[in-house]
């Protein structure tokens, strides 16, 4: 009997290849779909608005990595000076303007917002195309666009956090699924931004035309999602006062002390954060830490920065029905020891430290705001609602930013006007935040839903 093995047929060498080389992805996306969609997000449709999220994320930072390329990286450090602030002139001042219209704006269509979500990741699509032209050069055309993708990305993180409560399943609580639904903007954003370096060096406009392709990706996967977000069906809105008493024209101040107080806890959160950015991207870029080249030092804070905010997030995953007030107060009281240790002994641990420390507090900052304007305020004024929050952060991160970018080059005084940034959130919220807290009933602990 002839035992000799029938001859391979034409191309059954490569599908097998095909096979080994695609079981490792598909591998990887189960797990990940796994975990998007345990403890329910599955069933509530909180999963499909994760994976959104880490979409916007990543294509968010391939933008940013381009801009980064042409704004700072690419000229002298007084040249560069310049050209941030012009960025931060041109860009934030309109914005400062435009961004109060997107709240009452997104509130007038509360049945459209896959619609507005998926018109943000359209818009930064075209977006990304035109500033594709003008990165190379640097030119003024350039500012216009970055503009329209801030104002778009905006809207859309407007929107995303006005939808997580209906998406709440029974098992998670709002700090929980705000800090599971930026975990995976994290994640997402740690995976684009080597590959958008990656794409930089074959060409600056490369990370452009990447961020186009993973908008137009988001503007399908926003309209995959659950019905509920453009249903109000079922929902019951917030109610902070007795039966009957509730105010005509609800507004922050319904809230009683926690939101208000919590707006300018994190605002001083946020202009630290600001003020770190710029003012250790040029101190470290003239006088690198010891040992260390300027490149490399950067990259440490870098690094140590991102882990932080990874950190931050983690932890407001793990903690479970603890006041958002007290989370408050606590990440204030760490930024204000870190940043006063650095002042008293400036070294290169003491700087990646105050990094990390901005970063674990600015993630626990804003999963606690946010949860704080889901549980308290009425589904009617929620949107407008965070459409302030995401303005006052903002505007607060340029403020810092611009005193960053105009002190001088020296690390112990950098770090005492950054203790004072929080020394002023701290004397002026702290002793609310924790009557807030301590008056709080369980009928407030309520989840909004």
């Amino acid at each position: 009997m002839d035992r000799t093995p029938p001859p391979a047929r034409p191309g059954g060498r490569f599908r097998r290849t095909a096979r080994a080389t695609r079981r490792p992805p598909a591998a990887l996306a189960r797990r990940i779909r796994r975990a998007t969609h345990a403890q329910g997000a599955g069933e509530s449709g909180l999963g499909k608005l994760i994976e959104l999220h880490a979409v916007n994320s990543a294509g968010d930072m391939l933008i940013t990595v381009a801009l980064a390329s042409t704004v700072f990286f690419s000229v002298p450090t007084d040249e560069a000076r310049g050209r941030v602030a012009l960025y931060l002139l041109v860009t934030m001042a309109p914005f400062a303007l435009l961004a109060p219209v997107i709240g009452p704006l997104l509130d007038r269509i509360p049945h459209g917002r896959r619609a507005a979500m998926a018109g943000a990741m359209l818009a930064r699509a075209l977006l990304a195309l035109t500033m594709a032209g003008a990165v190379a050069t640097g030119g003024l055309e350039l500012y216009p666009a970055a503009l329209g993708v801030l104002v778009s990305s905006k809207a859309y993180g407007v929107v995303r956090s006005a939808v997580v409560p209906r998406l709440l399943p029974p098992r998670i609580s709002l700090v929980k699924a705000n800090s599971r639904v930026t975990l995976s903007g994290l994640l997402a954003t740690g995976a684009a931004a080597p590959v958008g370096a990656g794409l930089h060096r074959i060409g600056p406009h490369w990370p452009l035309y990447a961020a186009c392709a993973v908008f137009v990706l988001g503007t399908f996967l926003s309209f995959s999602l659950d019905h509920k977000v453009d249903s109000s069906k079922g929902e019951r809105k917030a109610r902070l006062t007795p039966e009957g008493l509730r105010p005509r024209h609800p507004g922050l101040r319904s809230a009683g002390s926690s939101v208000p107080a919590g707006l300018v806890a994190n605002s001083s959160v946020r202009a630290l954060s600001g003020f770190l950015t710029f003012f250790l991207a040029f101190l470290l870029r003239e006088h690198p830490l010891s040992g260390l080249t300027a490149a490399f030092s950067l990259g440490l804070v870098a690094v140590a920065a991102g882990v932080g905010n990874a950190v931050g997030t983690a932890i407001g995953a793990w903690l479970r029905e603890r006041a958002p007030e007290v989370i408050i107060a606590t990440v204030l009281a760490c930024a204000l020891a870190a940043t006063l240790t650095a002042t008293l002994l400036y070294s290169t641990a003491s700087i990646a430290a105050v990094a990390a420390t901005a970063g674990i507090v600015q993630a626990l900052g804003k999963l606690s705001l946010d949860a704080l304007i889901q549980r308290d305020l009425p589904e009617e004024i929620r949107t407008s609602a965070f459409a302030r929050s995401e303005t006052l952060m903002q505007m607060s991160w340029v403020v810092g930013g611009a005193i960053g970018i105009s002190l001088p080059l020296t690390g112990t005084v950098g770090m005492a006007v950054g203790a004072g940034l929080i020394a002023v959130g701290a004397l002026t919220t702290m002793r609310r935040l924790l009557s807030a807290a301590r008056h709080s009933g369980s009928p407030r602990r309520a989840r909004v839903a």
